[in-house]
């Protein structure tokens, strides 16, 4: 398998990590969707990362289409999304709230870098639904007592939360004041301790 795209990118990370904790061997091309566009193309026309390339030469993207597969690959005891209900759609759900928080991150930076004027409306909306999110997480964490947000195993919902964060504070350090989410914080600091973590990790580069 090929995994096309940088580790800045929350959603790159969160595959990268979740193929490293499966023990699934693959190639890292950490190629950018603006600076490598072209050879990103050649895979996937929507120039998107991430993008997964199997085997058999077909490619994927987005990535919870990505761990979707990657998940059918592993046994009951190691998926990292719940095969039954209830516990499947809980995590699905925090999964999802992570990600969306990371879509409007990445909304957010584009706005501020690429329009000669910025809409402040667009921003405050952006800003508030990153906050009002940040606020949805940090209570549904504030409620659990096991080590991982659903349990002693780390998930894919942890993953997602962790990398959205840590992105989120590498783009916008000052939009929002983490130690106001504690339960979040902590939870980050956890993840981010990990070796997987460090591993699958790169500061972040501004597109040129």
């Amino acid at each position: 398998m090929i995994l096309i795209g940088q580790y800045d990118s929350p959603f790159v990370r969160r595959v990268g990590i979740a193929l490293t904790l499966y023990g699934i061997a693959f190639e890292h091309r950490p190629w950018s969707s603006f600076g490598n566009a072209d050879e990103i193309r050649a895979y996937n026309p929507l120039t998107r990362v991430p993008t997964l390339v199997l085997d058999d030469g077909l490619a994927l993207t987005d990535s919870h289409i990505i761990l979707d597969y990657l998940d059918s690959l592993v046994s009951d005891e190691q998926v990292m999304f719940p095969r039954s209900e209830p516990e499947r759609h809980r995590a699905l759900r925090i999964a999802t709230l992570a990600t969306g928080l990371g879509d409007k991150a990445v909304s957010l930076f584009y706005e501020n870098r690429l329009h000669g004027e910025v809409s402040v409306l667009w921003v405050d909306r952006c800003r508030r639904q990153i906050e009002e999110t940040l606020g949805v997480l940090e209570a549904s964490r504030s409620q659990g007592a096991s080590k991982y947000w659903f349990g002693d195993r780390i998930g894919h919902a942890d993953i997602a939360v962790a990398v959205v964060l840590r992105f989120l504070h590498d783009v916008h350090a000052s939009l929002v004041t983490i130690a106001n989410y504690p339960h979040l914080q902590a939870h980050a600091e956890t993840l981010e301790a990990l070796p997987v973590f460090q591993t699958i990790s790169q500061p972040f580069i501004p597109p040129a």
